[in-house]
């Protein structure tokens, strides 16, 4: 796949990200905690408090943007952040695109994301990338993310070395 179909997306995007994001993110409910999901799953005022520090990519297919993926460079680290595909785009390859340009595009030597524990596909899928589930995830999440103690209960963090 090539990577003239991937392009840099900005506040000007936000409605597409929004929708991806939460067409997407539709797959978690009934799967992750019920006190945990919520319609919408980003808020469009969240998503551009998000804008302000993670960069997003987007996928452009049939020229419509399908997929997304942010990173946000945070202290030592980058964080994979919002990494989402449209159901009907998923399992053909779009995901496995955007990260793999986020990996290349990485100055840091760490490359985190955190996800639901209950999502077993986001895990298998960063695992078959490389990535490695970190013991000390407590610590990674409170160290570089900034979400609810809930939150940190409920995720795991995935860690790749470059």
């Amino acid at each position: 796949m090539s990577h003239d179909l991937i392009e840099v997306l900005s506040v000007k995007d936000t409605s597409i990200i929004y929708d991806v994001i939460n067409k997407a993110a539709s797959a978690y409910r009934g799967i992750i905690a019920e006190d945990c999901y919520h319609e919408p799953y980003m808020s469009e005022q969240e998503l551009l408090r998000e804008l302000q520090n993670v960069i997003f990519f987007g996928w452009r297919e049939k020229n419509r943007i399908v997929g997304v993926i942010g990173f946000q460079k945070v202290m030592d680290v980058t964080l994979v952040r919002h990494a989402y595909v449209l159901p009907e785009y998923q399992k053909k390859g779009i995901g496995t695109s955007l990260l793999n340009h986020v990996k290349q595009i990485t100055k840091t030597k760490r490359l985190l994301v955190g996800t639901w524990a209950d999502a077993v596909w986001a895990i298998q899928f960063y695992q078959k990338h490389g990535f490695k589930l970190i013991p000390e995830k407590d610590k990674l999440l409170r160290q570089y993310w900034d979400i609810p103690q809930r939150q940190i209960e409920t995720s795991v963090v995935l860690g790749i070395e470059k």
